[in-house]
């Protein structure tokens, strides 16, 4: 969002983005802001929605229908951990806001943070919101740094994810010390990957792969040069998925 609104600043245009989007065959899956739309004091939660409003009406002019809402404002070490149940309530408040404005906020976990930063929290969230627009945005990654089991993807309903953000992990540094900075290429690392795949295509979920990467060594580098690897290396770990899947051993 930030580029985005530097972008407008600097006088451009949303709409001639977005049918630059258009004319190039694109879609925006998705964008993320950081507004504080599930903090316990009143004053600054209301400044989150309107926040949250403004980068969702940014997000529709350019075509989008989603946007991440992660625990941002309650997720520093320290922060006083949230009741879940009152969480859920400004989540479907939340959900309500995104059919005003075309843009669907999708419950982000972070696995490094205070709150929601486990598969549980974030379904209990998503369940007791009681909207059936509710939809939880997962990474691989993130499952593994909050300590959730990949297993547990089991449970859910596929269909209801929109979005995946697929990266990868190395077996060191420990889940303890492993930082964003230390996310690789899918299958460049040690992450289960043909287990999770095949999970997620048997619970039926359809939705987009979305590679997510903060590693620095990638930041030296052109972003073409980047997204052409990320996007061969997400397509080889699908493949060899299924093709696992469909020829053991």
């Amino acid at each position: 969002m930030r580029d985005l609104d530097e972008y407008v600043k600097k006088g451009g245009s949303l709409a001639d983005l977005k049918k630059r989007i258009a004319d190039m065959g694109l879609e925006v899956a998705d964008a993320i802001g950081f507004a504080n739309w599930i903090v316990d004091d009143p004053e600054q939660r209301a400044k989150g929605f309107e926040a949250m409003k403004r980068d969702m009406d940014t997000v529709a002019q350019i075509g989008g229908k989603f946007i991440a809402a992660p625990p941002v404002g309650a997720h520093e070490k320290g922060a006083a951990s949230l009741n879940l149940a009152q969480v859920a309530e400004r989540y479907a408040k939340l959900l309500e806001l995104g059919r005003q404005t075309g843009v669907m906020p999708l419950l982000e976990l972070w696995g490094f943070s205070h709150n929601l930063s486990r598969l549980g929290e974030v379904a209990y969230v998503a369940i007791e919101c009681g909207d059936p627009d509710a939809s939880m945005l997962l990474d691989i990654y993130h499952l593994y740094k909050g300590g959730s089991a990949f297993s547990g993807l089991r449970q859910l309903n596929g269909s209801a994810m929109h979005i995946l953000h697929v990266n990868d992990y190395p077996a060191a540094p420990a889940r303890a010390e492993i930082t964003d900075a230390f996310r690789v290429y899918p299958g460049d690392g040690v992450a289960p990957l043909g287990v999770i795949f095949n999970d997620l295509r048997n619970m039926g979920f359809r939705g987009y792969l979305s590679l997510e990467l903060f590693n620095r060594d990638y930041w030296k580098q052109s972003p073409l040069k980047v997204a052409v690897a990320g996007l061969e290396k997400t397509r080889t770990a699908v493949q060899k998925a299924f093709c696992c899947a469909l020829f053991p051993g």
